[in-house]
């Protein structure tokens, strides 16, 4: 860059030599060597151009890939609860466009602004050599611009910042409307949405419209600065050259060392509102890049080698602000080989407890132990690799199924993976396909159904070999024939295996070893569907509720409600409809009698 900028300085230097020698005094010999002399620095000036944009835009388009993967991997990296407060959009646009500013830091926006500062630097003492007074006045009026720059920029900053966090924002409506057309247009909410999305753009535009108005008024400082100092100059150089201080030579050679003092000052008000934008971008990345890794919490130091699948719950109380617990004093043990389910209304911390377990949060109170040992002190790659999930709303990644199988183990085999699928029935519908299990799924498996979405993340979760197993709801999504079709998969998958499941449907979970009935974040009832059954509280009434069946008809004579009256229970005109008992009741459930 040095080499650079001295070599353009070659040709305005040489000019005092040209006129005052050459042309006044008629020295001809002294042409040919200012001729190859100025012919030298141009190929040098030229070459070191080329070097430099070759150089520094190419580290910065790399340095902007490392960045991106850099972010990425950190926010991949950052606590569920980092991912509640944050939309999936304003992530991407900070992954994808922050980092951008590196391009104006480290390529031709920092040539241009460093390289004009060099040249300033440079200008300035070889025009003090030539008139210390017309370099004085000008150099006066060059600091009140440069006040006046520092000024408007911090201004700027503030406001560069802000559409950042705006562009952002914009980016993350537009992509949960993009992700919920369905629902849109279900609803026939298009212009809603054109709505919400109109006002962010027109937000985004009153940003960059306060943006060029601190611009403008730097480029009008710029141009009335050219145009005072070449008439100060104008007027102070003519004297000097009357009176005999200044040869027109040495006139001529000072005006373009002023062009190459003042041109830099110039552009400053375009590069240094880049090189803003560029600094504010990367303050909000630097941001991103301080939240700390849920891997690098300090207490996680132990790592699993192996585990059997024991699950328990001490006393565990939980608050997502800090302000309102969601859990208090939760208490519960699950065994290898189990199943333990969770029923109760929403909102009542089923899922929260899942959570928990999971280990995406950490109980405010209490502690979660795997075979004893804290979760909290557990390393949570040694953790989760032996967890297998299958969701209510099954997520899958726009690839084919087989893809989407192996993603809970990459490096499995097409025996395992086509065995997967077999038990989970993908089969039955993927050997239908003309590309078979080559098959494109679509953003997020938009292309199959819910039932063949669902098939597919169990399959997914038997490939894994979890050693703990969480089904959320796996089959609500399902018809009755698609989740008989699959009960036989999940029975496979649960076998051996410490499963929690959550159910809404509560006929799926009949033959759980312990169920959980939880409401407001505490467990109100606990134990064997029989069990609860027969106790007829909490359970009860949201089993017969499901079933669609009158309470009063399970109760002893003298209890509750007085039994309805003959015939008005369906299917029987009878009046031993009135007497049946909860033992009957629990023999009827079970489908032993009619």
């Amino acid at each position: 860059m040095i080499l650079n900028r001295i070599s353009g300085l070659v040709l305005p230097y040489s000019t005092k030599f040209l006129i005052d020698g050459v042309i006044a005094k008629h020295h001809i010999e002294l042409l040919r060597r200012l001729v190859f002399t100025v012919l030298g620095a141009t190929i040098i000036q030229g070459i070191s151009s080329f070097s430099l944009t070759q150089l520094l835009s190419k580290a910065a388009q790399r340095l902007i890939a490392e960045l991106r993967q850099k972010v990425q991997t950190h926010i991949s990296r950052l606590p569920v609860a980092f991912y509640d407060s944050n939309k999936t959009g304003m992530l991407v646009s900070r992954i994808m466009s922050d980092v951008e500013g590196v391009r104006n830091l480290l390529g031709t926006g920092l040539v241009d602004f460093v390289g004009g500062l060099l040249t300033s630097a440079i200008a300035l003492v070889i025009l003090f050599r030539i008139s210390s007074l017309m370099t004085a006045i000008a150099f006066g009026f060059l600091l009140c611009f440069g006040l006046t720059l520092k000024k408007a920029f911090g201004t700027i900053r503030p406001i560069l910042r802000e559409r950042s966090k705006i562009n952002a924002e914009v980016t993350g409506r537009l992509t949960e409307s993009l992700g919920g057309v369905r629902v849109i247009k279900g609803y026939h909410a298009e212009e809603r949405e054109e709505a919400v999305f109109a006002r962010g753009v027109r937000r985004l535009l009153d940003n960059v419209m306060r943006t060029l108005t601190a611009t403008s008024v730097m480029s009008l400082a710029a141009s009335l600065l050219l145009g005072v100092v070449g008439a100060v100059i104008m007027y102070v150089g003519a004297r000097q050259i009357m009176a005999g201080a200044l040869t027109v030579g040495g006139f001529f050679s000072y005006t373009l060392f002023l062009g190459f003092l003042v041109a830099p000052m110039t552009q400053i008000v375009g590069i240094g509102t880049q090189l803003t934008e560029a600094l504010a971008g990367l303050e909000r990345t630097q941001e991103l890049l301080g939240e700390r890794p849920e891997d690098q919490d300090p207490r996680r130091t132990f790592a699993l080698n192996d585990i059997h699948g024991t699950l328990e719950f001490e006393r565990v109380c939980f608050s997502y602000d800090g302000n309102r617990t969601v859990l208090h004093d939760v208490s519960f043990r699950a065994e290898p080989g189990t199943v333990t389910a969770l029923v109760g209304s929403s909102g009542s911390g089923k899922s929260t407890i899942i959570g928990l377990i999971s280990a995406f949060y950490v109980p405010t109170e209490g502690a979660v132990l795997i075979d004893g040992i804290d979760l909290s002190t557990v390393r949570l790659d040694s953790y989760r690799t032996r967890l297998g999930v299958v969701l209510q709303e099954s997520f899958l990644f726009d690839g084919t199924i087989r893809e989407n199988v192996a993603f809970s183990r990459p490096d499995a085999g097409e025996r395992e993976i086509l065995r997967a699928c077999r038990i989970a029935r993908v089969d039955e519908f993927a050997e239908n396909f003309p590309d078979k299990y080559d098959t494109v799924v679509g953003e997020r498996g938009v292309k199959l159904s819910g039932g063949q979405r669902q098939r597919i993340s169990i399959a997914r979760a038997i490939l894994a070999e979890p050693r703990i197993l969480i089904l959320d709801e796996a089959t609500s999504s399902l018809d009755s024939e698609s989740e008989a079709m699959i009960q036989q998969g999940l029975s496979y998958l649960m076998q051996g295996r410490t499963t929690f499941v959550i159910a809404h449907r509560l006929s799926t979970i009949r033959r759980a070893d312990q169920i959980l009935v939880v409401e407001h974040g505490e467990i109100v009832e606990r134990g064997t569907h029989e069990q609860l059954y027969a106790m007829q509280s909490r359970y009860f009434d949201l089993y017969t509720k499901q079933q669609g069946l009158d309470k009063n008809l399970f109760l002893a004579p003298g209890e509750g409600d007085a039994p309805p009256a003959p015939g008005q229970n369906g299917n029987s005109s009878s009046s031993d409809d009135a007497d049946v008992t909860p033992s009957d009741a629990l023999r009827l459930m079970r489908g032993e009698i009619r």
